[in-house]
């Protein structure tokens, strides 16, 4: 016999009721469904449940779609490991889709895409060559990369822009053009914005380095910014990819910074892409953008991704040129 006081309750006078009535928020109808063998890329798609991350991709994809069909933003930020897993023709490909709009650059995606630019490889061995005191010390990347920024102070225009105009004036025997997001945009017409920390990227090493052109060109290219943000008011949409710190610290000034203006910015969904997700993408794109005034329901949506860049942008890119989803089947949370 127990020692305690208190007794365990009996549950014989508990109510219950029927499981049909109950609402629930599971149901068969969204479950995901096998697919055949050799089935076409949208089956595929269409057999992924309605949950959880599957039906955020949803969401995000819809909401890329209705951006492009009333021609508002659609804003891509752009960390130097997209580049250097290999998707510049992916985004390339979506520049000439008009799937985007913008594009906002870390110094290592302008780094990164201006060495595959000029000899077809990037990303050494930091730990071969840091040792010996060579590690960031490639002679023509520190050359041009900071040039393109004493470029854009002379002609009093962005960072990105710089890039893009040196890229495409055949100053270079840039043999890889072709696979340039810098020049590709370019050509298109498409802003890109360069938003660099001084001292974090390898040109900044160099006897060359301007400290000033670099300040000018980098703050030109933020103003721009805020001005393609602006225009996402309202239906835009902005995706960051593989930026950890920067772009996602430059996209929530951005966005005080068009409040203050007196643009509400709403509604608009952002989202973020990475193998991880880390704090500030997660504070500064997915939630503080997105929230409502006064704490209730919000018009804008914010959405985490998790995955690989290099798997997840192929598969997203593929998704939106298929024209993918059909329409939306509502958002679960």
């Amino acid at each position: 016999m127990s020692i305690y006081s208190t007794q365990p309750l009996t549950f014989g006078a508990v109510t219950t009721y029927p499981l049909s009535s109950r609402k629930s928020k599971v149901s068969v109808r969204d479950f995901a469904k096998p697919v055949p063998a050799n089935s076409s890329l949208t089956k595929f798609l269409d057999s992924l449940p309605s949950f959880l991350a599957a039906e955020d991709l949803r969401n995000v994809l819809s909401a890329i779609h209705h951006a492009r069909k009333k021609r508002a933003p659609i804003l891509w930020g752009i960390g130097g490991h997209v580049i250097k897993v290999g998707l510049g023709p992916i985004l390339i490909d979506l520049m000439r889709r008009g799937f985007i709009s913008g594009i906002a650059m870390n110094g290592a995606a302008l780094v990164h895409d201006f060495e595959i630019a000029l000899v077809g490889n990037t990303s050494e061995d930091v730990e071969a060559g840091l040792d010996a005191g060579k590690f960031g010390m490639a002679e023509e990347t520190g050359k041009y990369v900071i040039e393109f920024a004493k470029l854009a102070w002379r002609l009093r225009i962005g960072y990105g822009e710089a890039a893009g105009q040196f890229l495409s004036h055949g100053m270079l025997n840039a043999r890889h053009a072709d696979s340039s997001v810098l020049l590709a945009a370019y050509k298109h017409r498409i802003p890109v914005t360069i938003h660099v920390a001084i001292g974090t990227d390898i040109p900044h090493m160099h006897r060359v380095a301007d400290g000033a052109a670099l300040g000018a060109a980098t703050h030109y290219d933020f103003r721009l910014f805020c001005a393609l943000v602006k225009q996402m008011h309202s239906g835009g949409v902005y995706l960051n990819w593989g930026s950890a710190v920067l772009l996602p610290e430059v996209f929530l000034k951005a966005v005080s910074v068009v409040r203050n203006l007196g643009v509400p910015l709403k509604p608009i969904t952002t989202a973020n892409f990475d193998f991880i997700q880390h704090y500030r993408p997660l504070q500064n794109v997915v939630k503080r953008p997105t929230a409502s005034d006064g704490g209730g329901k919000s018009e804008s949506r914010g959405y985490a991704i998790t995955g690989h860049h290099e798997i997840l942008m192929p598969l997203v890119a593929a998704a939106l040129a298929a024209g993918w989803p059909r329409q939306s089947r509502g958002t679960k949370r």
